[in-house]
């Protein structure tokens, strides 16, 4: 094989992933022992977008709703819907293990030992939720920097 074979197929193994490289990455939540699909397997990609569309719709119309009442500006409105939004994600996660948005979806939020997650765990949860960046950032459990420091995981609980 000449040196120009060896640098093609390392850089396609390196574009296509650590699968083309040959390492076995398991499925989403198999290293926290959860199960592979269905009830108490990790929370998929989508499940969670059409939570988090559903509760930031609901925090919209809400915000809207008090914007009118009390004549806020446009920025007022939105910076309302971001703290209603964490509101409501602090509190219901806490108290609930889920936000509306979850709930349409079929998902729960849990600790990783399967408890409640609560308040105070919560809020950690939640402050990292609405920084935005941390919940970009995912590891291949599909749990987000605001999952990892809180030590929760979003299951699918249908």
């Amino acid at each position: 094989m000449s040196g120009n074979e060896n640098k093609a197929r390392w850089t396609g193994t390196w574009l296509s992933g650590a699968r083309a490289a040959g390492a076995d990455l398991g499925y989403p939540g198999e290293q926290l022992g959860l199960p592979r699909r269905g009830r108490g397997s990790a929370g998929s990609y989508a499940r969670r977008l059409v939570a988090l569309m559903v509760d930031w719709l609901l925090c919209t119309l809400i915000s809207g709703g008090l914007a009118n009442a009390f004549d806020w500006s446009d920025q007022t409105k939105n910076l309302m819907t971001l703290v209603i939004f964490g509101l409501q994600a602090w509190l219901l996660v806490a108290f609930a293990g889920t936000t509306l948005g979850k709930l349409v979806a079929g998902l729960h939020v849990v600790r990783r030992d399967g408890g409640p997650v609560g308040p105070v765990w919560a809020l950690a949860r939640m402050v990292l939720l609405v920084l935005v960046v941390p919940a970009l950032l995912w590891d291949r459990d599909h749990r987000g920097l605001h999952d990892r420091a809180a030590d929760t995981i979003v299951i699918e609980s249908r």
